[in-house]
């Protein structure tokens, strides 16, 4: 049932949002340049990798030594603004119809995290990650690693299929709220460095 619902949803907003869809795509390009689509490498279900698309949102600006510039240097206002409503997501919704993510579901991280993390907060990858899910709706990058996973366990014992439409009417006014976005002090947020780090990536 969820991955019927999931597949319905995805592919009707995908064709209801094509042509924002487009427009958020020629921003993208003229602002920040090619390419438009960030790809990454993300853990999904059991840890099984697969690549997450998401709308670029900085640049690709690096040092002499070839490496990528701080966060807050690479991200532009129109960064800012995309990543306030969120349009950088919106093509996770090609993930979905690929069955590579939910729509709700603890959100992919890094794949440098899994070796990081203690038993229990592993739990988190027995189900199919999410666009959306428990954690981002009670705090999103303004919580610290260890609540976050305690959130992201949490729905993996009790998710249902109500709790699903909760998360996403609860996730339509963060948007719009604009809640949790980033770090205090932070263009994003820091990295997850184990079990002792207190903060939240910005790599959600």
């Amino acid at each position: 049932m969820k991955r019927c619902f999931d597949f319905i949803v995805s592919l009707g907003t995908l064709i209801i949002l094509s042509l924002f869809i487009g427009i958020t795509a020629i921003i993208v390009r003229l602002k920040l340049g090619s390419p438009v689509i960030f790809k990454q490498k993300r853990p999904g279900l059991k840890g099984k990798p697969f690549y997450v698309y998401k709308f670029r949102s900085m640049t690709d600006e690096r040092n002499t030594d070839g490496e990528l510039l701080p966060d807050n240097v690479r991200l532009t206002k129109t960064g800012e603004i995309i990543r306030k409503l969120s349009l950088d997501e919106l093509p996770q919704l090609f993930n979905v119809l690929k069955g590579d993510i939910s729509l709700v579901g603890p959100r992919p991280l890094l794949m440098e995290y899994l070796p990081l993390y203690t038993s229990e907060q592993a739990r988190r990858h027995d189900l199919r990650p999410g666009i959306t899910g428990w954690a981002q709706v009670n705090g999103r990058n303004a919580i610290t690693w260890e609540e976050k996973f305690k959130l992201d366990v949490w729905y993996v014992d009790n998710q249902t299929f109500w709790l699903d439409i909760k998360i996403l009417f609860l996730t339509v006014i963060k948007v719009f709220k604009s809640e949790g976005i980033n770090q205090d002090g932070q263009a994003t947020m820091e990295k997850f460095k184990g079990k002792y780090d207190k903060r939240v990536s910005g790599n959600d």
